[in-house]
């Protein structure tokens, strides 16, 4: 199996977070848009790790958020 670099794995991830399409991340990095969403997949449930260890018992009346 092979395993994309972590250098190319952080490019596709900050191509993401600055809002490029998967098509466009496919056509400038050569990564396959299926390999795209499962980095993006394990990436997003990294993020869930962390942010339920740290936001624990908090007793919030509203919470705005956005899309980053």
């Amino acid at each position: 199996m092979y395993v994309l670099p972590a250098k190319k794995q952080f490019l596709v991830l900050s191509h993401l977070v600055e809002g490029a399409s998967i098509r466009s991340i496919e056509r400038i990095t050569g990564v396959n848009r299926d390999t795209i969403m499962s980095l993006l997949v394990r990436a997003g449930e990294v993020a869930r790790e962390i942010q339920d260890s740290y936001l624990v018992n908090l007793k919030c009346r509203f919470v705005q958020v956005d899309e980053i």
